[in-house]
């Protein structure tokens, strides 16, 4: 039997469909953006950077002039800039059909975010989970929608301290922040779709991984740089696993696409299953609360 090997030749003609897209301007994010842009969609690139962000554009307009990009800004550090964008969004949109939580921070030097949380926790999952429940109404009205949220094989070595999720008790290891961070991501991705599938038509919500990928993300880590040159595969290939999420016909709910080989460091998406602590629902469930505490954003979920 042939291996499968998924990639943008699988993804279907998106014309009317709208896709937000975080982190846009480099690495999995732009790669995603403009694979999509490509299928017809309307891209909505949500960026910090409105500069970079327009340089995308350009780019995705010089290979293709009709691509319909829409930079709206967004900085996932900051709540205010999280409902302002959310705001305009529900606004200027009457359906949205796939949210991509691509944006991410690595490794990173300790800081905190606008609203004093640790940089990665408050970056990577709490600015999502704010955005998500922001944009969830909108997200629900449009059928057949998706929410993805694009984990990493980091989440292996996480362990959230739920008492000290900003560190402000322990010593700060960088690297053990990233891996609670995407180990949130897993969390959310399997709690939220819990709370969904009690409705049926509700949006699926799914998660993926992009394997060892070369991207700016490494830019705060010396080894990790370095050993790009060993395993590093290419932003196109890594990019595949949220694509895949995202647009994939046969994809449900719950579901995990991401790097099989070599520890799950190379090769095109296929459906895999995260690792044993990321379906704690317990570990889920007291996320879910200190999420809602902290952003303050409650669900819209009926």
């Amino acid at each position: 039997m042939k291996k499968e090997i998924w990639n943008e030749s699988n993804i279907l003609d998106q014309t009317d469909k709208v896709f937000i897209v975080t982190g846009p301007t480099s690495g999995l994010g732009k790669e995603t953006s403009i694979v999509l842009a490509r299928k017809n969609a309307t891209v909505i690139m949500a960026a910090r950077d409105l500069k970079k962000a327009e340089s995308v554009k350009k780019e995705i307009l010089n290979e293709n002039k009709n691509a319909k990009i829409d930079i709206q800004e967004l900085d996932l550090c900051s709540l205010e800039s999280i409902n302002s964008f959310t705001e305009t969004i529900n606004k200027k949109y009457k359906a949205l059909d796939v949210l991509i939580n691509n944006a991410g921070i690595m490794a990173c030097p300790h800081s905190k975010t606008k609203d004093g949380f640790e940089i990665q926790m408050g970056t990577n999952h709490l600015g999502h989970f704010a955005l998500t429940g922001l944009l969830l109404p909108l997200i629900k009205k449009t059928e057949n929608s998706r929410i993805v949220n694009i984990s990493s094989i980091a989440h292996k070595s996480g362990n959230i301290d739920f008492e000290d999720l900003n560190w402000e008790k322990r010593k700060y290891k960088s690297w053990g922040a990233y891996g609670d961070s995407k180990l949130a991501n897993l969390y959310f991705t399997y709690e939220l779709s819990r709370k969904l599938k009690l409705n049926k038509g509700n949006p699926k919500v799914l998660a993926a991984h992009p394997g060892w990928t070369t991207t700016e993300l490494q830019r705060h880590s010396g080894g990790a740089n370095f050993m790009n040159i060993f395993f590093g595969q290419k932003v196109k290939v890594g990019a595949l696993g949220g694509l895949r999420a995202a647009t994939d016909s046969n994809a449900q709910s719950d579901d995990y696409y991401g790097s099989p080989s070599f520890g799950e460091m190379k090769g095109h998406p296929v459906l895999l299953k995260s690792n044993a602590l990321s379906y704690n629902k317990d570990n889920a469930k007291k996320l879910w609360q200190l999420s809602e505490e902290l952003t303050g954003v409650s669900y819209a979920i009926d």
